[in-house]
């Protein structure tokens, strides 16, 4: 059996819920999202709340300061013990490698990946902040980036996948939000997939929140999504 490439997002500031749906998911997803709205409530020791579990951990806290600040982070945040962190590909060459540095002497199995352009944007978003490429054409830069940087992959949304999976190979990891089942409400993501559809085009992980939490029976839609991954 392949693994399970859902990793659930526990997007919520209440740790004995996060904690209860955790174990209620454990064996229908393949790990846990943790991200900034969580560890701004519990920090280090929410994250420490989960690792007892087994199952892997991204630390989504989408890093972007300076390199030697960045490298601090990281190096805390790979002491944890997670198994996936992020930093904004924006920040440049320097922080980048800063951070890959930094989680390496800090955490051996921490990957590092990259996020390039939020799912929530829009081209004409990035038209606002003054990006004048497209959004496909700003990831596929800012990936390229990463890995010239050594980083393990990059965040991206399922729209992106292709292009870069020919651009950057097979073994790059591809982590992608912004899934929705079919029904799904896409809340305030734009560029968005289906988990069946996003898997077959190359995702290394899908990361998938309120479709699974705000469901009515969290196990049986995680269970069902996985059963439509053929896994």
């Amino acid at each position: 059996m392949r693994a399970n490439p859902v990793f659930v997002a526990l997007d919520t500031t209440d740790l004995d819920y996060a904690r209860q749906l955790a174990e209620r998911l454990r064996g229908h997803v393949g790990g846990l999202k943790l991200g900034l709205e969580f560890f701004s409530a519990h920090g280090p020791e929410g994250v420490r709340a989960f690792q007892d579990l087994e199952l892997p951990i991204f630390l989504d806290l989408k890093f972007h300061d300076i390199p030697n600040t960045v490298a601090g982070a990281v190096r805390a945040a790979a002491s944890l013990g997670v198994d996936i962190i992020n930093v904004h590909a924006a920040g440049g060459p320097a922080m980048m490698k800063a951070a890959l540095e930094a989680a390496r002497s800090a955490g051996p199995k921490t990957k590092v990946i990259a996020v390039t352009v939020l799912t929530s944007l829009s081209d004409s978003d990035l038209a606002a902040v003054g990006q004048a490429p497209s959004a496909g054409e700003q990831v596929l830069r800012l990936a390229q980036l990463a890995k010239s940087c050594g980083l393990d992959g990059v965040v991206c949304s399922a729209l992106e996948i292709a292009p870069l999976r020919a651009a950057l190979g097979r073994d790059f990891m591809l982590v992608v939000p912004g899934i929705r089942p079919a029904g799904s409400d896409l809340g305030d993501q734009h560029r968005v997939m289906g988990p069946a559809e996003a898997h077959l085009a190359g995702a290394s992980i899908l990361v998938i929140g309120r479709p699974i939490t705000a469901a009515p029976d969290p196990a049986k839609a995680a269970a069902e999504i996985a059963q439509s991954l053929s896994i």
